[in-house]
């Protein structure tokens, strides 16, 4: 066990001895679990504790902005925050697209890899 688990283990039987989980919601009901089976072993302590603190990341904030931005377009009747906005838009947008082109299967070198094996069996 690492590190985290033991002091959540320990804080755990902690609570259980001072009763804190004794009225809690859904108290006797299955628990619904995530799949976290894509977040790698070590990084899913950090990743539950960055949802549940609402964190989100980069390119899924980039997301939300972007669905607010078209929102506040729409409404905006005001030709100076109009220009205003679909700059904020256009920039939100560009930093989407690097962010996925950087992240993108393509540039990996396992990819690379399983390509160049591909087209040796092709002979291409």
């Amino acid at each position: 066990m690492g590190i985290i688990e033991i002091m959540a283990e320990e804080k755990i039987k902690a609570g259980l001895k001072s009763g804190a989980f004794d009225n809690l919601p859904g108290k006797g009901k299955p628990l619904v679990l995530e799949d976290l089976s894509a977040v790698p072993k070590e990084l899913r302590a950090g990743y539950k504790m960055l949802k549940n603190a609402g964190m989100l990341p980069e390119e899924l904030q980039l997301r939300k902005d972007i669905v607010t931005l078209n929102d506040l377009l729409r409404c905006c009747e005001d030709d100076k925050e109009r220009e205003r906005l679909s700059k904020q838009l256009r920039l939100k947008r560009l930093k989407f697209n690097q962010i996925m082109e950087k992240r993108s299967i393509a540039h990996t070198s396992v990819f690379q890899s399983y390509r160049s094996r591909i087209f040796n069996r092709l002979h291409l």
